[in-house]
């Protein structure tokens, strides 16, 4: 959703031309991909995070404007809620010492940007969720003073109907309402770009849904919500609930949510986009002057702006996307499983497992996805939520469709994946330094089990065990947090607890 939209009032007649328009823009798309228009490949990865603005005392600062001017820099932009800010890292060519790059990169855009939300008395600080995040932070209110947001919203909670429904049963059980989407905002999360052809995306996609659940196994690191604690990654049962258009007669009936893991696997881009159409009613008709068909027509390459924006809308937790670079139209697949954090090293991490796995599936003889039933990733990732780095697994143990067992995360992770990561880096380029570092950092959190969201409920039940109310645990270990965040070294090695207060004298 990074287009920028005007908001004003929607006629019967937009939606009418806006659906004309989609469907103008997909046949646009099926003529580009039939006539082979598509960029070569150029192993092009691409990286965006999510960041939280929280103040000395480990709560949120609704300031998000103020902290920009002061970064001035076109790498950083709003997000749903004032308290939360998005970087953006230019794409790098995935070989030689990428993730060396990315992480310096990466380490010197948020230094910056700390320094300059210090100035007024804030902090960027990656994590999945806020801990100390509260309801009234979730209110329309704290929306970003940008017209896309406000839109957005309006049109959501007009398609629903009525309020929200917050309803998680974890560890513990939270039920609460909200009448906006803003609640959406308390996720966020590392958002991972690779560029492929057609020809390959289809591939690329479903190794990425095989492989979502085993991101989030290891990559957990969001167990709280308004005081309560959860599943070890709550942000997908938040986001799908906090953009719900469904009231309960739709669910009933099987109406699919907008933020989804899918159904099915897939054999081509376009069957993603084309799903798109045929099941979610446009939240945002508005349309441009391009002719896309008329575009074609000339040797010219279409935007397809409304099919871009409806696909904005939809959110799959591995979404397809459409660009255009240097005049030629490329798709690239869009990982957005894993949440923010815990450290630069952490994300880089998180980024060479999943670039390297992904590889290596994708170009399997025998892919895992045609041994597995798509019902069996749902479930997998539905589970690794809920218990993170404890999750326990399906996978295919046989050599017929759908001969699968029961396997502990980790142990997957270690016995298998980890070497097809390490193979997936070596086909890509990779050098054996970059490759070894980070997938180290993923082998030791496996040998620890130990992830962020790990060290959060441990060190927010040590504070307990001392005394601390329920919210100055909360705080407390988000102040923890933060300091061993900027700090530096992952979170696998990270002291569980609040340290001892020095003495005087």
């Amino acid at each position: 959703m990074g287009e920028k939209v005007v908001a004003g009032l929607f006629e019967l007649s937009d939606r009418l031309r806006y659906r004309t328009k989609l469907r103008q823009c997909l046949t646009g798309l099926e003529r580009l991909l039939a006539e082979k228009r598509f960029d070569r490949p150029k192993n092009l990865l691409g990286l965006e995070i999510e960041l939280n603005l929280v103040g000395p005392d480990g709560m949120p600062k609704m300031m998000n404007g103020q902290v920009l001017e002061r970064i001035a820099s076109r790498d950083f932009q709003t997000e749903l809620a004032m308290f939360n800010l998005e970087v953006n890292i230019a794409p790098h060519r995935l070989a030689g010492r990428v993730f060396d790059r990315l992480a310096e990169e990466l380490r010197t855009s948020l230094a910056y940007a700390h320094r300059k939300a210090n100035e007024v008395d804030a902090g960027i600080m990656m994590i999945g969720i806020l801990p100390t995040l509260e309801r009234d932070d979730l209110v329309s209110s704290n929306l970003s003073d940008v017209d896309r947001y406000a839109l957005l919203n309006d049109q959501i909670v007009a398609a629903r109907g009525e309020d929200f429904t917050l309803d998680i049963e974890g560890v513990e059980h939270l039920s609460c309402t909200s009448t906006s989407i803003v609640p959406e905002a308390a996720c966020t999360s590392v958002q991972l770009h690779l560029q492929v052809t057609p020809a390959r995306f289809a591939d690329v996609w479903n190794a990425a849904q095989v492989v979502a659940a085993v991101q989030i196994a290891i990559g957990a690191n969001s167990p709280f919500l308004f005081g309560h604690e959860l599943w070890r990654e709550s942000r997908p049962p938040l986001f799908t609930q906090a953009t719900d258009t469904r009231p309960p007669e739709l669910q009933a009936q099987g109406v699919r949510p907008r933020t989804w893991f899918g159904e099915r696997w897939v054999s081509s881009a376009y069957e993603l986009f084309e799903e798109n159409l045929r099941y979610y009613p446009p939240l945002l008709p508005i349309c441009d002057d391009e002719d896309p068909l008329s575009v074609l027509d000339a040797g010219g390459v279409p935007k397809l702006g409304e099919l871009v924006l409806h696909n904005g809308t939809v959110y799959r937790w591995n979404r397809p996307v459409y660009g255009i670079a240097d005049g030629v139209p490329h798709l690239r697949v869009e990982n957005r499983v894993l949440p923010a954090g815990p450290t630069v090293t952490d994300v880089i991490a998180n980024a060479a497992f999943y670039y390297g796995v992904v590889r290596s599936l994708a170009e399997e003889s025998r892919p895992v996805w045609t041994r597995m039933p798509f019902e069996a990733a749902a479930a997998n990732f539905d589970a690794a939520c809920r218990y993170g780095i404890d999750a326990r697994l399906r996978w295919p143990r046989g050599g017929r469709f759908g001969g699968t067992a029961e396997v502990d995360a980790v142990r997957l992770v270690q016995e298998e994946l980890l070497p097809l990561a390490a193979a997936g880096l070596d086909a890509w380029g990779v050098e054996p330094a970059d490759r070894d570092l980070y997938l180290g950092v993923i082998e030791e959190r496996c040998r620890r089990r130990a992830n962020g969201a790990s060290w959060q409920v441990a060190t927010f039940h040590r504070a307990l065990e001392k005394g601390l109310s329920r919210e100055a645990a909360l705080a407390a270990t988000t102040r923890r947090y933060s300091e061993l965040m900027h700090l530096g070294e992952p979170v696998h090695t990270w002291p569980v607890g609040l340290p001892e207060p020095v003495p005087l004298g």
